[in-house]
């Protein structure tokens, strides 16, 4: 990815890492290579009973974590299909940003929603 003279890192992050589920699945491929099902489960632990993750979106978010070189997909050209995704070296220094990110929720979001109980 070549550097513009004047581009804001910080926009170029937020366009990297947008997206409903991108955090987590490099969230939860910090522990090692995971298929297509195993993602889609661990994304589907953390939400409520009526929220799904369609394979169309999941499908999106994995191409495009590819695309970006977080992660690396690997196809092993067996019948029935098998394919892992697994962090890259560029992923696996990202796990630490979302570290701090899932830290900081921990202290403060907490906090806020008993601000908001005790508003209601």
């Amino acid at each position: 990815m070549a550097k513009r003279e004047g581009a804001c890192p910080v926009a170029a992050f937020q366009k990297l890492i947008s997206g409903k589920y991108k955090l987590r699945i490099v969230w939860d491929l910090k522990d090692g290579p995971r298929r297509y099902g195993e993602i889609r489960s661990g994304l589907l632990s953390g939400m409520e009973r009526s929220a799904e993750v369609t394979p169309r979106v999941l499908s999106r978010e994995l191409k495009a974590l590819t695309m970006s070189g977080l992660i690396d997909r690997k196809d092993y050209g067996v019948v029935p299909p098998k394919v892992e995704y697994r962090l890259t070296r560029k992923g696996r220094s990202f796990v630490p940003v979302i570290a701090a990110i899932r830290e900081w929720g921990h202290r403060h979001l907490s906090e806020t929603a008993v601000v908001a109980e005790a508003a209601e």
